[in-house]
């Protein structure tokens, strides 16, 4: 598959820039985090912790995996990689742009969500005449969107429905498709569900484990000339801590497998 050069790619992708950050503490740290689209609320609750607690200002690039493992790769100047996998970060280290393996810091859970009022998500209504468009991340370059095709796939539904699935470059994207109900029913994480701002619109079901390959999320420190080594260290630990663990727990992560 061809990806976008890092220029386009960031251009595309400037309105999920986000600066967060709270008391700075008086220093003037800094780092910038990619990250997976499925943390898109769940980081937002990191960062203002971290924060809080290094003074460490944090700037963040959401958007899939994939496309910021491209990004990676053409040199943009991140410090720390949050994949919704482990796939691309490995790929991130084998090319030497890593200074660690991937570590898992998550698993992620598949749900299948509507803002339709009178349609009640089940996978058998996915095959109903009365759907039209069904959102799902781009299974090419988006783990959740990998799980959702194992999820019909296991259903024997992939072939029926393959005309109605209306694709997303990112859970992001993907999310905007049943927001706005352009798709009447979607694949998303529940992490996004379960964010404050979300969890009281429209209704989902939880998808069983079973259906789908754990999704495995890792990250990396990313290995670059102007990286700030200690300041990504500090957030690489930071996502392996107690009070890390509670925010991600909050938001449907597992973290204790």
């Amino acid at each position: 598959m061809r990806f976008p050069n890092f220029l386009l790619c960031f251009v595309l992708g400037l309105f999920l820039w986000i600066p967060l950050g709270c008391n700075n503490h008086g220093t003037s740290e800094k780092i910038t985090i990619a990250t997976a689209a499925n943390m898109r609320y769940a980081i937002e609750d990191l960062v203002k912790a971290f924060t809080k607690e290094t003074g460490i200002q944090c700037d963040l690039v959401i958007s899939s995996s994939g496309t910021l493992t491209a990004q990676i790769k053409e040199g943009a100047p991140y410090d720390v990689f949050i994949s919704a996998d482990t796939k691309y970060p490995n790929d991130i280290f084998k090319s030497g742009l890593a200074k660690n393996p991937p570590k898992i810091y998550a698993y992620g859970k598949l749900v299948l969500w509507t803002m339709t009022e009178n349609i009640v998500p089940s996978i058998s209504i996915l095959n109903d005449d009365s759907i039209d468009h069904i959102a799902i991340a781009n299974p090419k370059i988006a783990p959740y969107g990998k799980a959702a095709i194992s999820v019909l796939n296991h259903y024997k539904l992939l072939d029926k429905i393959e005309g109605k699935l209306v694709y997303g470059e990112s859970i992001s994207q993907t999310n905007q498709f049943i927001l706005s109900a352009s798709a009447e029913l979607g694949f998303t994480s529940l992490s996004v569900v379960l964010a404050p701002e979300l969890k009281e619109k429209g209704t989902w079901i939880e998808l069983e484990n079973h259906l789908y390959k754990p999704i495995a999320q890792s990250v990396v420190q990313i290995a670059h000339e102007k990286v700030n080594a200690n300041s990504s260290k500090k957030f690489y630990d930071f996502l392996f801590s107690k009070k890390a663990k509670e925010i991600l727990k909050n938001f449907g992560y597992s973290v204790d497998e």
